[in-house]
């Protein structure tokens, strides 16, 4: 089963956005803790390690990449339990990251914005994305994690066509 995509591309004056969204029932905190504790983001991305802190960079491992490489990633802001901004910089380029999260009624409603200069790359870190939201929605569930293999090459058109 292929999951369906999500994403939505926003013009801005420097570029674009690539924003998608997930719901939780669960509270803005513990939503955060889910992508700022190392052992919970291990479960979904990978583990980090480091200072933490605005204007810090600390090494992240991209544990379900090809070698799981670690990267350094510079954290922008960190306002919690509300927005976490990074940007990081890989053999695929420069990220410029953004995680917005709002909570009503005990219902988050996690954004992940990616700040594109280009959307060339949309083929393929769209559904990136995808895959990696609903694996974090799978570590938060106790559910099995997702296979890449149903995100890409699937939704690379879906991506592409957003351009």
């Amino acid at each position: 089963m292929t999951p369906e995509p999500t994403g939505q591309l926003v013009p801005t004056p420097s570029g674009y956005d690539l924003v998608l969204t997930r719901t939780y029932r669960a509270s803005a905190d513990d939503v955060w803790a889910s992508v700022t504790e190392p052992e919970r983001t291990a479960r979904w991305f990978g583990p980090w390690r480091g200072e933490a802190g605005p204007g810090r960079t600390v090494e992240v491992q991209m544990a379900f990449e090809e070698s799981a490489p670690w990267c350094p990633m510079r954290i922008e802001a960190c306002e919690p339990p509300r927005r976490l901004a990074v940007s990081m910089e890989d053999e695929a380029g420069f990220w410029s990251l953004e995680l917005l999260l709002a909570e009503t009624a005990g219902v988050t409603e996690l954004r992940l914005i990616h700040h594109l200069t280009s959307t060339e790359p949309l083929g393929t870190t769209g559904p990136g994305w995808e895959y990696y939201l609903d694996m974090l929605t799978a570590a938060r569930e106790g559910k099995p994690q997702p296979d890449f293999e149903d995100y890409y090459p699937a939704q690379k058109a879906y991506y592409e066509s957003l351009a």
